[in-house]
């Protein structure tokens, strides 16, 4: 019978089953290691961790608690690692089942909303003294995010009466939530809490898209407290990058051991915002720029690609 993971505690015994290296109907025991761990397998990641030993062979196998009852599938391993396995939670499987044999595939539920890790620095420059929470870096126009009144740098806090913590339990909630329902949606902007209501949607087919550096232009001078230059986005440049519109300015080189390097910033980059302020071309950058006081840590809103994230730069002094 299947039990219910969302029931399992750290330290409980289970049972693995599998064919190790082609060793059929092998058993092995161990504990849970730890839950809803994230190994980089997806957007969805929410492995149960055990030490049963789990080998290649054993994916597919059943995970059983003390009572018999199937709680996981044995799904990964960490390559040179011993005594840590990964299992897939049985109540992940058992939405999943019912969708193909009443619709014969999967769907998930979607928002339309690109997120980015609540960091100590990205709270600190939005006045909030925890890190909990998914930080909206930017919302898909016409997507339920944006019907709903969602914005970025909104701190979503809740989904559905449950709690988000942390960047991973926002796609994990949503994509297991039926699209069409209407859910209560709890976000923290400017500093209070704010609810507001979501329908559902159903996910769209991710489009790839190439990034591409812009072609080389007159730069224009570099900023040595940050590391990077910048310089206009031009119609040319917005469409080789397939970007809609030219406000904002391009990063056109960065110090490789500058404070912007250091957080992650590249050429192609292009920074829309500076401390909440909206920055549509090289002047604005400029203004920006000259307000921010010595040694004061300064918050970009940067778009790359398709996505827009937030980073906090430290100058140098």
């Amino acid at each position: 019978s299947l039990g219910n993971s969302d029931n399992l505690q750290i330290g409980e015994w289970v049972l693995a089953i599998g064919n190790p290296f082609g060793l059929g109907g092998t058993v092995t025991a161990g504990i849970v290691s730890q839950k809803g761990r994230v190994i980089g397998a997806g957007p969805y990641d929410n492995f149960i961790q055990t030490d049963a030993s789990i080998n290649p062979g054993n994916s597919g196998g059943p995970l059983f608690n003390m009572r018999g009852e199937v709680v996981g599938i044995n799904t990964a391993i960490i390559a040179g690692g011993q005594g840590i396995g990964f299992a897939t939670p049985v109540n992940m499987a058992k939405d999943v089942l019912v969708q193909l044999k009443e619709r014969g595939k999967v769907t998930r539920g979607w928002i339309g909303v690109s997120i980015q890790e609540l960091t100590p620095d990205l709270a600190a420059s939005f006045g909030l003294k925890e890190t909990k929470g998914a930080l909206v870096s930017s919302v898909a126009p016409g997507d339920p995010a944006d019907k709903a009144g969602l914005k970025g740098g909104d701190i979503i806090v809740s989904f559905d009466g449950k709690p988000i913590n942390e960047l991973s339990d926002l796609p994990r909630t949503v994509a297991s939530t039926r699209p069409g329902k209407n859910v209560e949606l709890k976000v923290i902007r400017d500093g209070r809490e704010k609810s507001m209501l979501i329908t559902v949607g159903m996910r769209k087919e991710e489009e790839a898209s190439a990034e591409e550096a812009p072609p080389e232009e007159k730069e224009a001078a570099p900023d040595k407290r940050f590391g990077l230059s910048v310089q206009p986005l031009t119609p040319e440049i917005a469409k080789k990058l397939g970007i809609a519109g030219t406000e904002g300015v391009i990063i056109s080189s960065v110090r490789p051991d500058g404070p912007a390097a250091v957080v992650g910033l590249r050429r192609g980059d292009v920074i829309k915002e500076i401390d909440h302020k909206p920055v549509n071309n090289v002047k604005d950058y400029n203004r920006a720029l000259a307000a921010v006081e010595k040694n004061e840590s300064v918050l970009f809103l940067v778009m790359r690609g398709n996505n827009t994230l937030y980073v906090v730069i430290r100058p140098k002094g």
